[in-house]
């Protein structure tokens, strides 16, 4: 049995404040396994009982997950100065007031990005011990060429003397413009500047894999999902590159080949 105080549940696994839910409890507005509560610092068994807020269930669930298929055009930041912010993209019943990007993706980037308020998880993603490896897949300005897999695999120098750990690339299905990547390192602009080092240039990238969680075919662009523990545990499946592409190549090359 794991008792907490129901505004302490709440707000670990929303946007209320403490303020915000005792009022809402005033107002008859929580609910404890379909019975109005007013009592906000009433105790109840996290792992049992149903708790609403406006008719609306509120996940029993510690931490939050959330894969965002982020579109172009949004910041992985939580602070609006930045610009125009991913967490924008979260429906506010998903989002909680901790919540932040476990990673970052350009600007002007695609794909895979996972949002959570779980710091510890982030750590270990963003944690170079851990060397999760990441998959991307790139429109190019110039035909990709065979020799890039033996300089991207014997690890790059980029133009300022910057060396790369071993990368993984292929040429992808239908387009000799479209390649997949696998990076065990985040370096700035890493995957742009290992492309510029061999004179071509990057159009358009997404990134389609964090360890072993894939983008699902199912979430469009600007859509997101929330995640289970056993999804989650898939970051840190290892992932078979060669396979990946064999399996993936005709749909992701099709989402770039028609951005």
């Amino acid at each position: 049995m794991a008792l907490i105080r129901l505004d302490k549940f709440i707000s670990e696994r929303t946007e209320y404040s403490r303020s915000n839910i005792k009022e809402l409890a005033k107002k008859g507005q929580l609910s404890v396994n379909g019975i109005v509560e007013k009592a906000a610092d009433r105790k109840i068994d996290s792992d049992k009982d149903t708790v609403s807020v406006l008719g609306k269930t509120i996940s029993s669930q510690r931490y939050r997950y959330i894969l965002l298929n982020k579109p172009a055009g949004y910041v992985c930041s939580t602070d609006d100065k930045d610009g125009k912010t991913v967490m924008k993209l979260i429906p506010p019943d998903m989002r909680t007031k901790d919540m932040f990007p476990a990673g970052r993706l350009d600007k002007d980037s695609l794909g895979a990005l996972l949002i959570t308020d779980d710091g510890d998880l982030a750590h270990r993603i963003l944690s170079p011990k851990h060397h999760i490896p990441k998959i991307y897949i790139v429109k190019l300005d110039r035909p990709f060429q065979n020799k890039y897999v033996d300089i991207f695999k014997k690890g790059i120098a980029l133009s300022n003397g910057e060396q790369c750990l071993p990368a993984l690339v292929r040429k992808a299905e239908n387009s000799d413009l479209l390649a997949f990547i696998q990076l065990n390192e985040g370096k700035y602009h890493q995957v742009k500047r290992m492309f510029a080092s061999v004179d071509n240039h990057v159009e358009t990238l997404m990134r389609v894999s964090v360890g072993g969680l894939i983008l699902p075919e199912k979430l469009a662009c600007g859509q997101c999902m929330e995640l289970l523990h056993k999804d989650v545990e898939n970051l840190f499946r290892p992932i078979d590159f060669e396979a990946f592409c064999s399996d993936f190549s005709a749909f992701f090359s099709a989402l770039l080949i028609n951005k």
